[in-house]
């Protein structure tokens, strides 16, 4: 059963993510039948401690040894966390807990501390989308998932950033008191007790740019004309190409095929639709050549692991409400 919780913090640390932490397991509500956690926050490096706000500090009496009888470890972010070093007592003390069967949760690049630590070895791993790639390069051992909110390889749970970390607690939360509880304290933070979808819905995708002029004009063609139905033959025409070397020099130039790169603009140009628009998901499924809003809906789920109704409740803005 979880009762004992830390937040291990370094200087540089973000004060949302140690919030978060802090918000779902550091406050007494027992006054509404929820559990009470033995909770602390846990300097690995002085009694005071930096933040990434300016004249925004840190101060606990707690060190390295409270982790000791942690059930649950907690890294939040942190400013430089991605490129910088870490104690080697904090490591020790990350493999220590797992070792005795405690649990160690990441926020957002938090994860770099489990990385240095081992412990992301052979196992899958959230980050935030702007680390992943160099998560993958610090820990090539390391399986990087860079589209989904939380991962949890139990004992090690990772979380991408910011908001992410309040997904990953309520699961954690979830997992060992059970759905009413993490509900419970859902609605006290008034935040969903589970999200739709993966990091995939909130990264934003530039149009890609092609390296060269070889298919650039047939590149903005394309893009005016989403919600016709195109062959590679036609587009290779329009190159003055023969569709075996259009094929090889779309390829080359934006790294993908004619196909997909058609299919992720359409995603692209649906979510605008979506976020900007009142029009009906089957007015959008034409507009960007997915032809129904089943199709529409199915692609939109493989790409972003979301549905277009719960992406336009998430994204629209207060002339939704």
């Amino acid at each position: 059963m979880l009762k004992n919780v830390a937040a291990v913090v370094l200087d540089g640390v973000h004060p949302f993510e140690l919030g978060v932490v802090c918000e779902v397991f550091g406050l007494d509500r027992s006054d509404e039948g929820l559990p009470v956690y033995d909770f602390a926050v846990v300097s690995a490096e002085g009694p005071t401690l930096s933040t990434h706000v300016p004249g925004f500090t840190v101060s606990t009496p707690h060190r390295l040894d409270r982790l000791e009888a942690a059930d649950l470890v907690v890294v939040p972010a942190g400013t430089t966390y991605a490129v910088r070093g870490f104690p080697p007592g904090l490591l020790d003390a990350l493999c220590g807990a797992v070792e005795r069967g405690a649990r160690v949760l990441s926020v957002c690049s938090g994860v770099f501390t489990l990385g240095a630590a081992g412990l992301l070895d052979g196992r899958r791993c959230a980050v935030h989308w702007q680390h992943a790639d160099e998560l993958a390069r610090q820990f090539p051992r390391a399986v990087v998932e860079p589209d989904v909110l939380y991962v949890d390889e139990d004992p090690v749970i990772t979380s991408a950033g910011t908001a992410a970390g309040i997904d990953a607690c309520l699961h954690i939360v979830r997992k060992e008191q059970g759905p009413e509880v993490a509900n419970s304290i859902a609605r006290r933070m008034v935040v969903p007790p589970h999200r739709d979808g993966g990091q995939a819905q909130y990264v934003e995708r530039p149009l890609p740019r092609s390296q060269c002029d070889t298919v650039g004009e047939v590149l903005v063609w394309m893009g005016r004309h989403l919600d016709e139905e195109v062959t590679v033959e036609q587009l290779a025409a329009r190159a003055h190409m023969s569709p075996r070397t259009f094929a090889r020099r779309f390829q080359q130039e934006t790294g993908t095929t004619p196909y997909r790169w058609l299919l992720r603009q359409r995603v692209l140009l649906a979510q605008e639709l979506l976020e900007g628009s009142d029009e009906t998901v089957d007015f959008i499924a034409d507009r960007t050549g997915f032809g129904t809003a089943a199709a529409l809906r199915h692609q939109f789920v493989r790409s972003l692991g979301t549905t277009p109704h719960a992406y336009r409740r998430t994204f629209r803005g207060p002339r939704a409400a």
